[in-house]
């Protein structure tokens, strides 16, 4: 019997895989120190959960509209105008069950076989498989270190075909944390525009920035940027619900309606309770998620100081999100107890193998002289971890 070939040629996530051999590590006893999280460590916010319980409590456990609630919907609306100078009505508007739903959905809608999307390198692990299950051909443009891996329109020109039909921009970067400022936001409308591209502008790292950076969406620029833009968004990473399942797009009516009827027959409405929630997420106190970005951005100095001292490896600050992509290239070509490091994988898998240490090889990015190390865990956890890795390295030869 042969099965789909579609389906056969996606590769599982990296990062899910690693992050669940960690877990089950630790689950048997073993002190595994893990790097490979997407996810905040914290606790979601105390008035989130109520507002769940209240829900849960009033009976609104039922089906809702597929593309979301009123209410959720408008608290969207309210954000996307307070944080970002956007004005969207309903009709421009879906919730799905998480981020990555918006996305799946935002490619099955606008993607016909063949169609080409341009995606950066390094790229967050399902951009390519979502655009290959919606009949989709990736496109990618090697973002060099040197410009912070972000996207310049030289490269973007280089990558251009006849069949290009969007763009995919996300800031703040997984896994970089590189953020793209107002200028090259511009060139890249600008770009877009030129060739009439779809821009899927992917912003769920919006909240966690650090330092004097800001965030400017693509879609606010101006009003062919707002037109030819879906905004992908969710409250998984800044409000610590990753678990409850809820992310949302925004864009053109259209485009939103098509992503509305393919949602309606896979998997109808997103979870009820979870809606309820994300309404207080939005509308609701941020005290707590404050907190929590401080607490990361002191996580991020220490970790950069760290893999500075460590003197081997090399890595760019972060800007926003909560990962550092750090540069093993020095590391290539060494060898430990006869087994030798020829890439990302090597490296990660003998250095969880030794050491106990969980981290992303970058491979899973795109970049395969490199590894990701997420700061969503503790300061004892991070320090901890950052000696291995330097105790790891030393036994190479």
């Amino acid at each position: 019997m042969e099965l789909s070939k579609k389906a056969t040629k996606i590769s599982p996530s990296l990062t899910l895989a690693i992050t669940a051999k960690a877990k089950q590590m630790k689950a048997d006893g073993i002190d595994v120190i893990g790097f490979g999280a997407g996810e905040p460590d914290f606790n979601t916010p105390e008035n989130i959960q109520k507002a769940a319980i209240k829900a849960i409590q009033e009976g609104l456990t039922r089906y809702t509209a597929a593309s979301g609630i009123i209410e959720l919907k408008d608290a969207i609306i309210t954000k996307f105008k307070n944080d970002n100078n956007l004005s969207y009505g309903r009709n421009q508007i879906i919730v799905s069950t998480g981020a990555k739903q918006c996305l799946a959905n935002v490619f099955k809608a606008i993607l016909n076989p063949g169609d080409e999307v341009l995606v950066p390198v390094p790229y967050w692990v399902s951009y390519p498989e979502l655009i290959k299950l919606s009949d989709g051909n990736p496109v990618f443009v090697n973002c060099k270190e040197e410009n912070n891996f972000k996207y310049t329109v030289e490269d973007l020109e280089k990558a251009l075909t006849v069949k290009t039909k969007a763009i995919i921009i996300n800031s703040p970067n997984n896994p970089t944390g590189t953020i793209y400022n107002k200028q090259e936001l511009i060139e890249i409308a600008n770009f877009a525009q030129k060739h009439d591209l779809i821009i899927i502008s992917d912003e769920i790292y919006e909240k966690l920035i650090y330092g004097n950076n800001t965030h400017i969406s693509i879609a606010s620029l101006n009003e062919d940027s707002y037109k030819r833009t879906i905004v992908i968004n969710g409250v998984s990473k800044a409000y610590a619900m990753t678990g409850w399942r809820i992310g949302y797009a925004a864009g053109d009516e259209k485009i939103i309606k098509l992503m509305s009827n393919i949602q309606s027959h896979t998997t109808s409405n997103p979870n009820s309770i979870a809606q309820y929630a994300s309404v207080e997420a939005l509308n609701g106190d941020k005290t707590k998620v404050e907190e929590m970005i401080l607490e990361f951005k002191k996580r991020r100095e220490f970790m950069v100081k760290r893999v500075e001292e460590i003197g081997t490896l090399t890595c760019i600050k972060p800007d926003g999100a909560f990962y550092v992509m750090i540069n093993i290239k020095s590391l290539i070509g060494k060898s430990f107890n006869g087994k030798n490091i020829v890439g990302s994988v090597d490296f990660s898998s003998l250095l969880l193998e030794e050491e106990k240490v969980a981290v992303i090889p970058g491979i899973a990015f795109g970049l395969d002289e490199y590894i990701r190390l997420s700061y969503a865990t503790s300061l004892k956890n991070i320090e901890e971890g950052l000696s291995r890795i330097e105790n790891f390295i030393k036994k190479l030869s």
